[in-house]
């Protein structure tokens, strides 16, 4: 059950796996799609307004089939489910490029999304709390700093085969190339849980034997009583608002130059962002594990307020206002890595798949809003000045989220449905 002493712990080989297949999925699918909106609608006469319609598409697919993918992530082979998942994901990103009118991308974003919730939102959570009971926190957060690492090479990438290419070639290169190298990715190293390999989570093994068999496999709330507490609607707000906060990101460019900066001064402030948040991935993943999930969401919520406040108060000082843009990024890591993590502390990983898919709908909630919302409260005011006020509004009331989270959880612990 232990494997061979001194051989790679195959947990490790898993945590590869999902870099490379979310690395490139999200990374690069999923956040190269802003790059094509400008030559699409030029080429093809359609309002880039219209067309980013899709994207809201596929944050309500996102949010009505979340819990569907729990389910099924618990109950199937999770390889065929990844495979399938891909294949939707970036073949209809591929199909993008034989479109010629808006209502293709409307169609194509169903199983696009569909795709996308399996590869890039919940395999990542659940096969690392299967495999890692200790170590987790690094983990999540290494798998998070791929998506930077990958995400910084493959926009580049993309924004010179449109330019090289077309747009046309350019969603079918990427997309196709996706499919190519995930596929065999997940064939080879992932497996669903360790006792398929004939292991052990990493970590197990430094358990007394006595306490082993004491301890049930899975300790946590079922997804009945978790719904019906304190800590799940705190969980879900949290997530909402931090979704909200880090969607500012599609508005730093045109912040930064409608305060007077130049475009290209911009594209270098976005290159901070990325390596803000690579680091920030990183950082909360190893605080995690040293200082728990809810110190480390607390100290990301205050370093996000410091970022906001300077891009308020001291907004034309180009050395300022290209650190706080870092720390921002720092902070907008948290999504991916601090919500699985305070999902497992606070929930445990009984039925954890179930529990995070359903809390996860205020990701799509906030994807669906604040996007466009941000968008509006420009054209209405000429400034960002108003978000940027509301967002620290809710790094503040995040703080007081993940309080009542927490005192939800021993409300569980002490009612007795916490085993």
């Amino acid at each position: 059950m232990r494997g061979t002493k001194g051989k790679i712990h195959f947990a490790w080989w898993v945590l590869l796996g999902l870099s490379i297949m979310i690395g490139l999925a999200r990374g690069g699918i999923n956040n190269a799609g802003g790059l094509f909106l400008s030559p699409v609608s030029q080429d093809l006469g359609i309002g880039i307004g219209n067309l980013s319609i899709y994207l809201s598409i596929s944050s309500i697919v996102t949010m009505l089939f979340l819990p569907l993918a729990g389910k099924m992530m618990a109950k199937y082979d999770i390889r065929g489910l990844l495979i399938v998942a891909i294949i939707l994901q970036a073949g209809s990103f591929a199909l993008f490029g034989l479109m010629d009118s808006v209502w293709g991308w409307y169609v194509l974003s169903v199983p696009m999304a569909f795709g996308a919730i399996f590869v890039t939102t919940m395999a990542g959570p659940v096969l690392i709390n299967r495999w890692f009971k200790e170590k987790n926190g690094l983990a999540m957060g290494i798998m998070m700093a791929a998506v930077g690492l990958f995400g910084a090479f493959i926009q580049p990438l993309a924004g010179s085969l449109i330019g090289e290419q077309g747009w046309r070639q350019a969603y079918i290169i990427l997309g196709v190339a996706a499919i190519i190298i995930v596929v065999p990715v997940i064939l080879l190293f992932i497996r669903k849980k360790p006792e398929e390999k004939g292991l052990l989570p990493y970590g197990m093994l430094q358990v007394p034997e006595s306490e082993k068999k004491s301890q049930p496999a899975e300790r946590g709330v079922t997804m009945a009583d978790a719904k019906k507490s304190l800590a799940f609607y705190s969980m879900l707000l949290f997530l909402f608002f931090m979704t909200a906060i880090g969607s500012f990101a599609q508005h730093i460019g045109p912040y930064a130059m409608g305060i007077g900066y130049e475009v290209d001064f911009a594209g270098k402030v976005m290159g901070a962002f990325m390596v803000g948040m690579l680091v920030g991935a990183l950082a909360f993943g190893f605080m995690s594990d040293k200082i728990g999930a809810k110190n480390t969401a607390i100290i990301s919520m205050l370093s996000g307020i410091v970022a906001v406040s300077l891009l308020i108060f001291v907004p034309g000082n180009a050395a300022i206002f290209t650190l706080a843009i870092g720390i921002f990024g720092f902070v907008t890591a948290s999504i991916g890595t601090l919500g699985p993590l305070l999902t497992s502390s606070i929930f445990g990983n009984k039925e954890y798949s179930q529990i995070y898919a359903s809390i996860g709908i205020g990701l799509a909630v906030a994807g669906v809003v604040a996007l466009p919302g941000y968008g509006y409260v420009y054209d209405l005011t000429g400034s960002y000045t108003l978000v940027l006020y509301s967002i620290i509004a809710m790094l503040i009331i995040n703080i007081v989220l993940v309080t009542l989270a927490f005192k939800g959880k021993k409300k569980l612990e002490d009612e007795g449905l916490y085993n």
